[in-house]
């Protein structure tokens, strides 16, 4: 399974961001990569006031072309993360919602899943104050889905700060979990690469995290440095912050092989405890 992570710098045009997007997937595409893979918020400015400018309706326009490069190109494509408008209707007045959304399309185009970021990302530091819940509402998802090298779970950025979010993806079968992620200057050089290291290895899980390249001049800057981890916690290929495409061929069947030597997954003490995921949630409130 050979997989491209596109490590792109944005604009502050989402169709100049889109045409970019789409150069680089062809890219990728020609050099024989089965799955491509975009940043968080490729297609706009990172800033909590841009998302809901920026955002599109499912289906709409960034889908559409994205879905067709999927199609073009026959590979699966994980489209980043981009603003989902959700338009609904309670009490007879229009509701509004804005999501951090990331669509996955399969060789032919169809979507086949969609992940709105569950937890959002609030700071108040000394060097930055960004605040994704004034203008998103988290989704409710846990997300795995079926491809034919294997199940795989997908979050976006401070997802994985959470290890029962990633707990529950392997539970429904992941042996690679996907992360769109615009770590900043502060949390890309503290925890990047332990966030990656330590859900692998509680996991025995592959991770691959996909980062915007660097920009000096953006409002929000970067860390980059997008990279593969194998489940035993060993970076397996990793860039520095600039604009490129980190092709990497991950064998996802070495993950059984990972589990039986090491038997962790299965030392679990199911009769002490246990994690549960809320039917509730997920029934009620479907992100696709």
């Amino acid at each position: 399974m050979k997989i491209a992570l596109i490590q792109m710098k944005g604009k502050s045009s989402n169709d100049d961001n889109i045409e970019i997007a789409l150069e680089q997937i062809e890219k990728a595409s020609a050099s024989g990569s089965d799955f491509v893979v975009l940043p968080e918020m490729f297609s706009c400015p990172y800033k909590a006031s841009n998302f809901p400018v920026y955002a599109q309706e499912d289906g709409g326009k960034n889908w559409q072309k994205l879905s067709a490069a999927a199609r073009k190109n026959k590979i699966y494509l994980v489209a980043g993360s981009m603003p989902e408008l959700e338009i609904s209707e309670e009490n007879g007045s229009r509701v509004e919602k804005i999501y951090n959304t990331s669509y996955v399309f399969d060789r032919t185009g169809k979507q086949i899943a969609k992940h709105r970021k569950m937890h959002l990302f609030d700071c108040d530091i000394p060097s930055a104050r960004f605040y994704e819940s004034e203008t998103l509402s988290p989704g409710k998802n846990v997300t795995v889905f079926d491809t034919e090298f294997g199940k795989i779970g997908l979050m976006i950025c401070f997802d994985i700060r959470f290890p029962e979010l990633a707990r529950l993806m392997v539970d429904k079968g992941a042996k690679l979990i996907v992360v769109p992620a615009a770590f900043n200057m502060t949390s890309g050089p503290a925890w990047w690469d332990i966030m990656f290291r330590a859900r692998a290895t509680d996991n025995q899980v592959f991770m691959a995290g996909c980062s915007p390249a660097r920009d000096e001049n953006a409002g929000y800057v970067a860390w980059g440095h997008s990279l593969f981890v194998d489940p035993f916690g060993k970076i397996l290929a990793q860039l520095d912050e600039k604009e490129n495409i980190l092709l990497y061929d991950l064998q996802l069947e070495q993950v059984d092989d990972f589990r039986n030597q090491y038997k962790i997954l299965a030392a679990r003490r199911k009769d002490v405890y246990s994690l549960v995921e809320c039917k509730k949630a997920t029934e009620n409130n479907a992100d696709i």
